[in-house]
């Protein structure tokens, strides 16, 4: 039951991620735009697809950093999480971004970098304070994301690589296997 609904959860996150990324306009446009001005891409796509600039200017502009995607409920800092961009990831943590947002299902920046064994944007999360005990719907903290066995999460993470690598998710499986219980003693 446990491994269906992070099946579930994960199946949200990636529709969420695949909807939100349909948002992408036209980069020309977007960089004749004045720095105080919202480019036109929305802050979501800007984050998983790296865009430090459109970010920054989404900030300087005013933009909500802590906007939850309209599926899933993620907010900018869980985008950046899941697609390991830790710079942007420290852009919207020095811009105020709520580090302990949780999704639709509960989860957190730090559930996701943990998840998805994002050594230096946990460090960044640990360090800033996040809280480590927040459980998501599932009754998970990030810890316990990350405690189990690998080979029973493999078929996850091999399915958020099918559905999320059209949009820049690459997932090292070897990686991730070793870096797990790296991340379990991160957050003890």
């Amino acid at each position: 039951m446990k491994k269906q609904n992070t099946l579930y959860n994960m199946l949200l996150l990636v529709l969420t991620l695949l909807i939100a990324s349909c948002g992408s306009k036209d980069s020309t446009a977007q960089n004749k735009k004045s720095e105080t001005e919202a480019p036109a891409m929305d802050i979501h796509t800007a984050v998983s697809t790296g865009n430090a600039k459109a970010v920054k200017q989404h900030i300087a502009a005013g933009t909500n950093i802590n906007e939850k995607d309209p599926f899933g409920g993620s907010s900018p800092l869980i985008s950046a999480a899941l697609f390991g961009k830790t710079d942007i990831a420290k852009i919207l943590i020095d811009a105020g971004a709520d580090i302990n947002f949780q999704n639709n299902e509960g989860s957190t920046p730090l559930h996701t970098a943990a998840f998805f064994c994002r050594p230096e944007i946990v460090k960044i999360l640990v360090d800033k304070n996040a809280d480590r005990t927040i459980r998501n719907k599932y009754n998970a903290t990030a810890y316990e994301s990350v405690a189990g066995p690998y080979s029973d999460l493999k078929p996850t993470y091999e399915m958020m690589q099918q559905m999320l690598g059209p949009l820049g998710l690459t997932l090292d499986y070897a990686y991730i296997e070793k870096t797990r219980p790296e991340i379990a003693t991160m957050l003890k």
